[in-house]
């Protein structure tokens, strides 16, 4: 069994648990507007950064236990972030919905909800968490609920980041229309990176229609962030090695590079 099939099978157990709850949705109360990351990114001429509250993963074990979200957001924002991206899975990279409430309470800046998401329940969690973004994953989804779960998030007034790992999954994406296509360096079978996956994913991206490219995972130098602004993508999404740095500011702004555009 693949670590994706681990995770997607913990997945249909919290939802089943949600289920049960019948917990019934109604929007905040007093939603914080938060800007479109889209907009944000689409005419940007320098690579931007969606920084990433990670506390551990699958294959890194615990990166940071012990982080405070809110002042991890806080330093982020402060360095010039595009968008806070925060894990929410419990059991593998030891986050929370609170974690995201704190954050998106905390900062200005678009948040993502950062999980395996398989059902609308987990949707209307976020959603009722404070996030603006979600993020739904090709490979883990069928096309029929892929389209209905992207369906569903934008009647919420969610953007949605749809992530790819192979130019087969970026036309699964093309065909739900989604305008955020994030381009995952790290195979979710294997967990092996290649940062070539957004090279050859660039090379079929269709940039004439206003759509955003953002290449995730294995961003760790100035060097890398310069690979992938060259081949045109908008952003990166960067976690381990943000949680690692000594330097945020540094680190964070060391990959605000000028990009190709395509």
């Amino acid at each position: 069994m693949t670590i994706l099939e681990k995770i997607l099978k913990v997945k249909q157990l919290e939802v089943a648990e949600l289920l049960e709850q019948q917990v019934p949705f109604t929007l905040p109360k007093t939603p914080t507007a938060k800007p479109s990351l889209f907009e944000t990114l689409y005419n940007t001429q320098h690579l931007q950064v969606i920084s990433e509250i990670k506390r551990a993963s699958p294959s890194k074990g615990l990166i940071e236990g012990n982080v405070d979200p809110v002042q991890q957001a806080l330093a982020y924002e402060h360095a010039g972030a595009a968008a806070i991206s925060v894990l929410t899975d419990q059991q593998f990279f030891k986050g929370s919905m609170d974690d995201l409430q704190a954050v998106s309470s905390a900062v200005g800046l678009p948040v993502l909800c950062k999980d395996f998401i398989i059902h609308r329940l987990q949707i209307e969690q976020a959603k009722r968490a404070g996030a603006s973004i979600i993020l739904l994953i090709v490979a883990a989804l069928e096309q029929d609920i892929l389209q209905d779960l992207f369906d569903y998030a934008t009647t919420l007034d969610l953007e949605i980041l749809v992530e790819v790992h192979d130019v087969e999954e970026l036309q699964r994406a093309l065909l739900i229309d989604a305008k955020l296509i994030g381009v995952n360096n790290r195979n979710l079978k294997t967990f092996e990176v290649d940062l070539g996956n957004t090279a050859e994913i660039a090379a079929r991206f269709p940039f004439n229609e206003q759509r955003v490219l953002i290449s995730e995972s294995g961003i760790r130098h100035a060097t890398d962030a310069s690979t992938i602004a060259q081949v045109g993508a908008h952003a990166v999404l960067v976690g381990e090695t943000l949680m690692r740095s000594a330097h945020i500011d540094e680190t964070l702004r060391s990959f605000h590079v000028k990009r190709r555009e395509r």
